[in-house]
């Protein structure tokens, strides 16, 4: 079957338009992950696109949990609208907690948190006590987003219009652990999402999970072992450069972190390199592995701006800019490579990831 260009079966897309079929990989970041809901807001406006199956970690799990939910009720319209009613309801959430930027901040366009005495307080003690001692109860805020969001029990009773993967780290066993289908839950999503400072490790099925992060942020590999369509697109959130160097504590952790988060996909991306090397070379036949196209958005600059305290601000004013900076960047990206989608990679995968 020719995967680059066929018309999207599904009933709730024009079935006129020509299409072309593609992957997504989404990347996890907390609140940031508001980039990667403007940029599916963006892709799935255009009905060209077909999305085959969704690689996903941390937010970029509940973004994708949400957008499938909303697309098997009601197409790409339903995605749209579920994926800005789990945004605002993930903005009123925090409106209620005690965790705020101060009036300063929000006049001087700081999204950062290191001034909330209440999150300052929140952030040593994390130092100190573990999630068991700090929070005894396991609340989570999310999980009430979440199941306010998606139906999980009717979304696992049909076939989902979007294949559904989600990462999450094995706590005793280190490896990464994709959900797929009929695996998908709430626990799920949380345990893709689970940082172990501040949440006691999920439980399923007697394994426990941390975040996905750590191993798969997200994993390439299901898009490559389970899906048709030969492109990938990843959505980035945590910078993979910086050209500051760290000083501070806080810096410093914040570098740890993206080195840590970005470390899985680049080993995946080498590995991707040499297979796609040994095809152009003539060593592999191309029926025996798939050539990948692999493309990205991303707004490297303007995530560099934003410290590690900002992706705990789930200020609505925030995310709607985060989210207008996903659409923008997405847009422009479809309008400069549309038409490399199923015919070849519009990342260069030596210069950005190895």
């Amino acid at each position: 079957m020719n995967l680059e260009t066929r018309t999207d079966p599904r009933p709730a897309d024009n079935a006129s338009v020509e299409t072309r079929h593609l992957n997504l990989a989404l990347q996890g970041g907390g609140a940031h992950g508001a980039f990667t809901w403007g940029v599916l807001d963006r892709l799935l406006e255009d009905e060209r696109l077909v999305f085959d199956g969704i690689s996903a970690t941390s937010a970029g799990a509940m973004n994708a949990t949400v957008m499938v939910y909303g697309y098997q009720q009601g197409g790409r319209a339903g995605a749209r609208a579920a994926l800005g009613n789990f945004w605002r309801r993930v903005a009123h959430a925090a409106a209620q907690s005690p965790f705020q930027a101060t009036w300063w901040d929000k006049f001087t366009g700081n999204h950062a948190l290191d001034n909330s005495p209440a999150f300052v307080w929140l952030d040593f003690v994390t130092r100190v006590l573990s999630p068991t001692q700090l929070n005894p109860l396991n609340w989570n805020p999310l999980r009430e987003v979440l199941t306010a969001s998606v139906d999980f029990e009717v979304m696992r009773k049909a076939k989902l219009p979007i294949q559904l993967f989600l990462c999450a780290t094995n706590v005793r066993s280190g490896k990464v652990k994709v959900f797929g289908d009929g695996e998908i839950s709430a626990d799920a999503v949380l345990a893709s999402g689970c940082l172990p400072f501040l949440f006691k490790a999920v439980e399923i099925d007697g394994e426990a999970y941390w975040d996905g992060g750590y191993m798969g942020n997200p994993a390439i590999f299901p898009l490559i072992y389970k899906c048709g369509s030969p492109d990938i697109m990843v959505v980035h959130i945590n910078p993979l450069m910086r050209k500051a160097l760290p000083v501070t504590a806080g810096e410093i952790l914040n570098r740890i972190n993206e080195i840590s988060f970005n470390s899985s996909l680049m080993r995946e991306m080498r590995a991707i390199s040499f297979v796609t090397r040994l095809i152009d070379d003539g060593e592999i036949e191309m029926d025996r592995l798939k050539r990948l196209h692999i493309h990205a958005i991303s707004a490297e600059e303007k995530m560099q701006e934003f410290s590690v305290l900002s992706k705990f601000n789930a200020d609505w004013d925030f995310l709607l800019d985060l989210k207008e900076v996903g659409r923008t960047h997405a847009d422009a990206w479809l309008k400069e490579n549309f038409d490399s989608i199923g015919r070849r990679s519009t990342v260069d995968i030596n210069k950005t990831y190895l």
